[in-house]
């Protein structure tokens, strides 16, 4: 008898639920998040189950990897892409997960990808760089707040990295003005230390992949936004098209039509929040260097708002990135920006 499985993972416990061929519940429990708890719970449907969605929105690894490495075939929900019907006047966590393995048993479940655990971490401490740059950024921004609002200047962040104990002391400003300047520059140094030992082993392992190696070649990309593109595709063979790549970039618009009318909008905020990030960056600088980058731009801006004319950089840019990891060739600027 074939089995089907699914399990609603929450923060502090998971909903499992097994069902039949028929979608009779075999086994419906609760359980705290706990991986020897439900392993224990799918021991005895073990040989039977072809498959277990696992629904969760971030905290899905321990679980994901665990029963993989039992050997059941696991399958991550999209959760932005599975929907009830919304005349339900009741519905809980026990027939949500009974949903999924419907949808898993006939065929229809809309998956996420699962980034394979090795690189996944690698993928991770690339995240880990960027959070800790923002937070460097937020310690030089407050800089800049409190010299504008007691001294009304205005000072340059590479200006205020340089900063020595003695220029701190030499600004007209109150003891406890310099106090909080000096707490900002200490954890600005500290993260700026932390940052260098996570891109010194993050650049150690990309430099060993193709992809990182192609991506440097596209107009506005250097080390580290080579290194995120290529971090977050993952396997640029998981992407049907070239179109399918760049939605997954956020790169492309959002909106329903009808008969040619504008009828409403989609999920804009669907796809991969890094890579969107560093398509925009690349655009930026793309537009800044690369002379036929910024022809193509200033057309652009000269039909639409600038906004909208650094996304359709932005877009060309993902396509560009999109087949340089596919067939392993240079970026051609004039194929891309003719």
């Amino acid at each position: 008898m074939e089995l089907y499985a699914a399990i609603d993972l929450h923060s502090n416990n998971s909903m499992l639920v097994v069902l039949d061929q028929d979608d009779h519940v075999i086994l419906e429990r609760r359980l705290k998040n706990d991986l020897e708890r439900i392993r224990l719970a799918l021991a005895p449907y073990r040989e039977s189950i072809r498959g277990i969605a696992v629904e969760s929105t971030y905290n899905w690894y321990w679980l994901v990897d665990g029963l993989i490495d039992e050997g059941y075939s696991l399958h991550l929900v999209n959760t932005a892409a599975v929907k009830q019907y919304e005349g339900l006047k009741y519905s809980a966590d026990q027939h949500d997960a009974r949903w999924l393995a419907h949808l898993l048993r006939l065929g229809i479940l809309p998956e996420g990808y699962i980034y394979p655990k090795q690189e996944r971490a690698l993928r991770d401490l690339a995240r880990k760089r960027s959070q800790l740059v923002r937070a460097r950024t937020t310690q030089i921004l407050s800089i800049q707040n409190l010299l504008a609002r007691n001294l009304g200047t205005q000072v340059s962040g590479n200006e205020i990295k340089t900063w020595s104990t003695e220029e701190i002391k030499a600004l007209p400003l109150l003891p406890e003005q310099r106090l909080a300047i000096n707490a900002n520059l200490a954890v600005m140094q500290c993260l700026d230390a932390q940052i260098k030992i996570v891109e010194r082993a993050i650049l150690a392992q990309a430099r060993l992949r193709p992809a990182f190696k192609w991506l440097l070649t596209v107009s506005g990309i250097g080390k580290i936004l080579a290194l995120t593109i290529a971090l977050e595709t993952g396997d640029i063979g998981r992407f049907e098209s070239v179109g399918d790549f760049a939605s997954y970039s956020r790169c492309v618009n959002s909106v329903r039509l009808s008969n040619g009318k504008k009828k409403g909008v989609g999920n804009a905020k669907n796809g991969n929040k890094y890579l969107a990030w560093a398509m925009i960056e690349a655009a930026n600088f793309a537009v800044r260097y690369d002379p036929a980058v910024k022809r193509f731009y200033q057309r652009k801006k000269a039909q639409v708002h600038g906004v909208v004319a650094i996304k359709a950089v932005a877009h060309k840019l993902a396509r560009a990135c999109y087949h340089v990891m596919r067939e392993g060739k240079p970026f051609d600027v004039t194929r891309a920006f003719a």
